[in-house]
This record gives structure tokens, sequence and C-alpha cells, in this order.
């Protein structure tokens, strides 16, 4: 990582210094600082650096265009002591208590929009390299069945699928602890309420006698397998759900909160986990895991009703503007929404229309590479 000291030293000195830097994360490309003032960093410097792309100034981050060599940049300045450990994380976007103060400073706030795409990135880029890979091999998995090298019954696409599907299948627990991590919420009680979300026996009570069923004849028409403290809980399937478990998380992270204020320091360890499962899980089963879901549902069908009316209007629109908001780190509001499409319908139109965009921009990159021969 030696290459890289120079780069690093002048980036942090550019930004104005350890001083002004409240957090600093890294995503696949980017170096993402919140500043305490964004008005002191020398930005036209910066974009001069050799191995600096450009800087960008989105939904509250400074962000430092590098590459695919962010992790090596990112690594260099946390060896060298350029920052405290305490405001930058290796790409979990964990807020600690120096960046709380992230709006300080210049003064400014971020805006819902801002707020809504820094939560959204803070909670999928953790997970995005995984994403990446579980799905690269489910597609060869399928692609080696298709070409006949060997049947989806043979061991060989069992072991593959099970490599590939298992992120998928349980990607609550892993969104449980990147949401977990964001919120400010213990990571390992993030990850435990998805893993009672999806816990096996759950797809056997589902099964099981039916004991009644609420809001029949509506769309929200739902089963009763089973009560808690009399109450009713409506069982529904959450494994590869998106909203549930970060409204969980979330709600857990206050609970928790509250219970570290009035617990007494010495059983904190224990008794403050305890009593927010308590009180977090059942909660999710009963009202926050339906709700969240009937919500996704309701946003689903409402972005097809967009899309049904002309799906070649709804392609020009997020094909066209799509590499647009990726520069400005503002695609997370549409990956937001069609994860949770993927997750609630099994599939999704959205990602498709951006699909073009992507192979337009490789052709382009393909064409100035052997156009220009520039070796930068």
């Amino acid at each position: 990582m030696k290459k890289y000291e120079d780069l690093a030293k002048t980036i942090i000195k550019d930004v104005g210094g350890q001083e002004n830097v409240n957090s600093l994360t890294h995503c696949i490309t980017r170096l993402r600082f919140k500043l305490k003032n964004e008005n002191i960093a020398k930005t036209d410097e910066i974009k001069q650096l050799d191995g600096v792309v450009t800087v960008m100034k989105s939904a509250g981050q400074y962000q430092v265009v590098i590459g695919n060599a962010v992790g090596d940049v990112f690594d260099t300045i946390m060896s060298m002591g350029l920052l405290p450990n305490s405001v930058a994380s290796s790409g979990d976007n964990n807020q600690t208590a120096a960046a709380d103060s992230e709006n300080a400073g210049d003064g400014k706030k971020k805006n819902l929009f801002n707020a809504f795409i820094d939560l959204i990135s803070g909670i999928f880029t953790p997970i995005l390299g995984l994403l990446c890979a579980t799905g690269m091999i489910k597609g060869f998995n399928a692609m080696f069945v298709a070409f006949g090298l060997y049947n989806n019954t043979s061991g060989n696409y069992q072991i593959l699928n099970m490599i590939g599907d298992s992120f998928f299948y349980f990607l609550p627990i892993f969104l449980g602890y990147s949401s977990a991590k964001k919120f400010n919420l213990n990571p390992f009680i993030g990850m435990t309420i998805a893993a009672s979300m999806v816990y096996p026996t759950i797809a056997q009570i589902m099964n099981g006698r039916v004991l009644y069923t609420l809001f029949s004849g509506t769309p929200f028409s739902s089963p009763v397998h089973i009560t808690f403290l009399g109450i009713p809980v409506i069982l529904m399937t959450y494994s590869s759900s998106v909203i549930p478990i970060i409204l969980a998380t979330y709600f857990a992270s206050k609970v928790e909160k509250f219970f570290n204020r009035i617990i007494p320091t010495v059983v904190k360890m224990f008794i403050v986990p305890c009593f927010t499962l308590l009180i977090t899980v059942p909660i999710t089963f009963i009202v926050i895991g339906p709700v969240a879901t009937w919500a996704g549902r309701l946003l689903g069908d409402g972005i097809f009703s967009i899309y049904h009316v002309s799906p070649l209007i709804a392609g020009l629109l997020l094909g066209g503007l799509w590499q647009v908001l990726v520069i400005f780190g503002l695609h997370w509001g549409i990956s937001a929404i069609a994860f949770n499409n993927i997750a609630v319908l099994k599939y999704d139109p959205l990602l498709a229309f951006t699909f073009p965009a992507s192979f337009a921009q490789t052709g382009v990159v393909l064409s100035m590479l052997i156009k220009l021969k520039i070796k930068n």
C-alpha cells in the first residue's frame, strides 16, 4: 500500500485535515467523507490528484471518487493513522459518536431525500459485494445447466446453488447486521431479530391449523395460526425480505437506547439485549412485519401501475437518467424499490431498464480505450 501513501496524506490534508472529518466510509469506488465544513475542502486540488477520478457532493457526503483502488487508499489512511478509528469504518457506515455532529460546522441540514439516500446506501453498501458475488454464482450455475454441463439434480448444481442462494434466502440476517450498524444498535441483536424472522419452524406453523382469519375479504386478509399473550400473530415468509428487518432494527435501536439509560451498568451486557429482544421480536411478528410487508406490496403495486401505463416511457426515463443518478449516488432509492419488488413479487423490471445504460457506458469506455491510448 506504500504507493498510496502520498495520495492518502494529500486527500486528508486537502479535505481540511482530520479535525474537519466527522466520519469516513468507502463503497466500491468512493471515499465517502462527512465533513464539518465542506467549504474549506480544496475540491479543485483534489480533483487534480493522480489517482482521483473526481469529487462529488451528494446526500450530505463529500465523495472522493477513486475507482477500484478505493479499498487500498482507505486502508492506507487507516494504517498511517491519518484518521482516528472512531471516525472511520470500512464500508459498514457505522455511525459513531463523532458522526453525530455531522450537521455541525457549516450549519447545513440534510433534507429528507438526502437522509433517505444516505440511509439506504449505508445499509446496502456493505453487502453489495456479496450480492454481486452470489448473484454471479447463481447465474453461472443456471448457465452451466443450460449448456448441458450438468443437470439440476447433480451434486455440482446443488452445492453451487447453496452458495448462491444462501445469501438471498438469509438476506434479512445480513441486513439485520448492516442496518443495526447504521442505527447504532448492537449488530448481533439485529442479526438475532432477523434470525428469528427466518426461523425454520415458521414454515411448519404456517402449514398447520388456522385458528381464524383477520381482515377477511380485504387485500390484507391473513390467516392466524398462533397467538402471543392472546394477541393474534400474522405469520409471513420473511426470507429474502428487505423492509421488515430494516424497520425492526430501527425500532430495536430505540428500545435498546431506552434500556441502556435505565439498566445498571453491572448487568447491562445481558439484560439490555434480553429486554430488547423480548420486546422487539414479538412486536415485529405482531405489527412491524405484517405492516411492512403490506406496505411493500402496495409500493410494488404502485410502481408497477406506472410501469404498466407505458413501459417504453418508463424505460426511457429510468435508463436515460440512471447514470446521472449513479454519479450523484442517488440510485439507491431505485435499488431499494427493486430489491423490495424481487422480495415481494419475485421479479423486477426496474433494474432491467438500467442495463442498456450500463452496456452503453461499457461501449464508450472501450471506444475511449482504443482511440485515446492514454495509459492513465
